[in-house]
């Protein structure tokens, strides 16, 4: 008789969300490190220290979420750090909103989308959260 118990039993459409959140993440984080400039400028001034510095730790924070992500041992703690960090970079998106306000309506309607963008990512985020617990 095993003395393990026996594994959860599948949910293949929660893991797919979990996987596809973790891509989201990873892509995002990875960018930061790639193509960082456009990240610093989008940095509140308010915060202390360099706009680059802030770029760095949010987009390891990124791929550190999207690595927890793919663990289920993780998810549920990693699924909810998301949601939070999704919550903490909204000022970002409010900072470029304002900033790409006299830019050509193209530009402004992506910067202004970013910013309602964030409120289905918090609930996908705490969605991956539930379902890990179940």
């Amino acid at each position: 008789m095993s003395t393990t118990e026996p594994p959860p039993p599948a949910r293949p459409a929660a893991d797919r969300s979990a996987a596809a959140l973790a891509a989201l993440l990873a892509v995002a984080g990875t960018a930061h490190f790639l193509v960082p400039r456009p990240f610093d400028a989008i940095v509140p001034r308010a915060l202390p220290g360099r706009a680059r510095t802030w770029t760095q730790v949010s987009g390891a924070a990124e791929l550190a979420l999207a690595a927890g992500l793919t663990l289920p041992r993780t998810r549920r703690a990693s699924a909810l750090a998301a949601a939070g960090l999704f919550a903490a970079v909204f000022p970002a998106n409010v900072k470029m909103a304002h900033d790409w306000r006299h830019r050509p309506a193209a530009l402004r309607a992506v910067a202004y989308g970013r910013l309602p963008l964030q409120l289905p990512l918090v609930a996908w985020a705490r969605s991956v959260a539930r379902a890990a617990t179940v």
